[in-house]
């Protein structure tokens, strides 16, 4: 029917339902871009835009942004077969599925170990696909480079001829103070390395990102933070971060 707003409390009874607002703040609301690229269904809706059309745009971005002689183009499960989709269209490229994911394992791009294990049991590449081909793959972020380094290599394996990774975000340059569980720059492969390194570390022929200028386009006319991308928090930054706070518990717990 629609959404929820921040702070607001819905009360189910016998005699209906009821709204509280009163928790509700007042400020400018921003929602969260991750939402759209990453995170919500792709059947989703939020703020009445579709999540399904937020990631193709990404995709049709991308191949303006970052072109390349390819013969198709395929998509990382889930997230980036919608951009990978938005791409094709746009480059005239073949849409295929190259990736199959396993249903039964968990997301991988904030499990702190064993994730090339982890990678290699939820994905596995169509080699009838993707042998002897140049192929185009999307996905939706790199955050550690581990994943997409595992993926290139998975497509290499069954016989791609090129890989050329597009990513329908920009680099992940800030951590995330709101629930994205990015909290220190120390893991952000961006903040270290450029995108040629990057390309090389994860054994991809070319890389290239969502321009952070278009991230707007994922949902025209919606205020969005985009703080892990450009470092324009909504809020202020509390100086206690979730780090500095462990770190110094752990302490205390030694001592």
């Amino acid at each position: 029917m629609r959404d929820v707003e921040p702070g607001e409390m819905l009360i189910f009874s016998k005699d209906g339902v009821k709204s509280n607002k009163n928790h509700c703040q007042k400020q400018e609301q921003k929602l969260c871009v991750f939402e759209y690229i990453y995170f919500a269904r792709p059947d989703s809706s939020i703020e009445g835009v579709s999540v399904h059309e937020a990631r193709m745009r990404a995709g049709k971005v991308l191949a303006k942004a970052h072109p390349v002689e390819a013969d198709i183009v395929i998509g990382v499960p889930d997230s980036g077969l919608d951009a990978a989709l938005g791409y094709s269209q746009e480059a005239q490229i073949p849409y295929e599925i190259g990736l199959i994911k396993n249903k039964y394992v968990g997301r991988t791009f904030i499990a702190p170990n064993n994730r090339l294990d982890q990678v290699k049991i939820k994905l596995s590449a169509v080699e009838d696909v993707v042998k002897g081909k140049r192929v185009v793959l999307i996905d939706d972020s790199i955050v550690r480079g581990t994943t997409s380094g595992r993926i290139v290599r998975l497509l290499r394996d069954a016989g791609a001829k090129e890989v050329h990774m597009r990513v329908s975000a920009p680099p992940f340059l800030f951590p995330c103070y709101y629930g994205t569980d990015i909290d220190s720059q120390e893991n952000l492969i961006a903040c270290h390395h450029s995108i040629p390194e990057i390309a090389s570390m994860i054994g991809a022929d070319s890389l290239g990102f969502l321009p952070v200028e278009n991230l707007e386009d994922l949902a025209p006319g919606k205020s969005i933070c985009k703080a892990c991308f450009d470092g324009k928090y909504p809020t202020s930054i509390p100086k206690d971060t979730r780090k500095d706070r462990f770190e110094r518990r752990l302490s205390e717990i030694k001592k």
